[in-house]
């Protein structure tokens, strides 16, 4: 798998088969990007469950903190670490003696641990790097064009305004690579000053 340039249709087949998420590293400070990615996982029907030692006691949105994967009670399809690139190794060491183990272990922005990913594969894992589930959900059922992003997804019908658990399509057509000539030219020129 290429981890610089991921296809839509892998993104998609993810999102759209999980259904119970582990986020390690999440916080219950509303103001972190951790508790944003939780709470919008949790809206859109996921199952979520905080991981984070230091919370153990507190719950995140009604669901209660675990100190680790392995005190997870029940079946998790994807890990999404919310940890710096240096603590994920430990995660998906974790992560793969969890019975059964995950299908799906996501890196936050940010993040990446090639030797880590190559393992979680090895395993017969999925792995997604740098990338935030939130962002490519919202992107890939163009929910996000509905705050005024271009999404770079083409539709002449405009997507559902979301409310409450509601799940939204995530087989809408999105231009593939999302080049830009800005993104371009910004690109040719920060390889020119190299």
């Amino acid at each position: 798998m290429n981890h610089d340039a991921y296809p839509d249709d892998y993104i998609r087949a993810i999102l759209n088969g999980v259904k119970t998420i582990a986020m390690v590293g999440a916080s219950p400070v509303n103001v972190r990007p951790s508790y944003f990615a939780f709470k919008y996982l949790a809206q859109r029907g996921y199952d979520m469950i905080p991981v984070n030692p230091g919370q153990v006691g507190k719950s995140l949105l009604g669901k209660p903190f675990v100190a680790s994967l392995g005190d997870i009670d029940r079946p998790v399809d994807m890990i999404d670490i919310f940890r710096n690139s240096s603590h994920i190794a430990p995660v998906v060491d974790e992560a793969l003696k969890m019975t059964p183990p995950p299908k799906v272990i996501w890196m936050q922005l940010g993040a990446r641990d090639d030797a880590a990913a190559a393992t979680a594969e090895a395993a017969g894992l999925k792995v997604v790097m740098n990338r935030c589930p939130k962002i490519e959900y919202g992107r890939l059922s163009s929910e996000i064009s509905w705050m005024g992003v271009n999404s770079r997804t083409l539709s002449s019908k405009r997507a559902p305004i979301p409310t409450q658990g509601m799940r939204l399509s995530l087989n809408r057509t999105s231009v593939g690579g999302g080049e830009t000539a800005a993104s371009d030219r910004a690109a040719k020129n920060r390889n020119d000053l190299a």
